[in-house]
């Protein structure tokens, strides 16, 4: 985005987009605890973090594959969701839906994805999409992962949870992107 700030503390309305991740998650009712993972590249960011009161686990800054490796065999985590820190509109229900669709799935990992056409009609860049169930769809950073499966070793067997919210599609790729959040939330606080 070429933007001296940390990406996680780009301000969105006047606060930081992490800030309004960590609202969603501490709204949802089946997420029972939350650690931010950082690496040496975010200090600004862990600093925010522990002044929040949430905890923070550093890892090495590899890349994120590596990273969430690290943080599940860290921390022994079982089933974990991951959320991107850039997700400005996504709400505690989102986050209780995609769990709920992940128990009932029967696979070892999640992957919350939106359909290409809704990145599109919003106007936002696409960097990746893929097919499922014949739509082109874009992952929008949040999976639920059973980490007892050897996460980072292997590619998991997943289930593909398709919703159709704009917020989903809205994440903070580039300055657009980050007007568009802006816009967005400001008519969302309108209501």
């Amino acid at each position: 985005m070429k933007l001296a700030e940390e990406k996680p503390l780009i301000k969105v309305c006047g606060k930081p987009v992490i800030e309004y991740v960590l609202a969603a998650l501490k709204d949802a009712k089946k997420i029972d605890s939350v650690i931010v993972a950082t690496s040496s590249c975010t200090p600004k960011t862990t600093a925010l973090i522990k002044k929040l009161g949430v905890q923070v686990l550093e890892t090495p800054g590899k890349d994120y594959v590596s990273d969430m490796g690290y943080v599940v065999q860290t921390l022994k985590l079982g089933v974990f969701l991951a959320i991107a820190a850039d997700l400005p509109l996504v709400r505690g229900e989102m986050v209780d839906a995609v769990v709920e669709r992940y128990e009932c799935c029967g696979k070892p990992a999640l992957t919350v994805a939106v359909p290409l056409e809704t990145k599109a009609k919003l106007g936002m860049s696409v960097e990746y999409s893929f097919k499922a169930d014949d739509k082109d769809v874009v992952p929008v950073g949040i999976n639920v992962i059973d980490g007892h499966k050897r996460y980072g070793d292997e590619w998991l067997d997943q289930d593909i949870y398709l919703m159709s919210q704009d917020e989903l599609a809205v994440n903070i790729n580039t300055v657009a992107e980050l007007q568009l959040a802006e816009c967005l939330l400001a008519q969302k606080n309108k209501k």
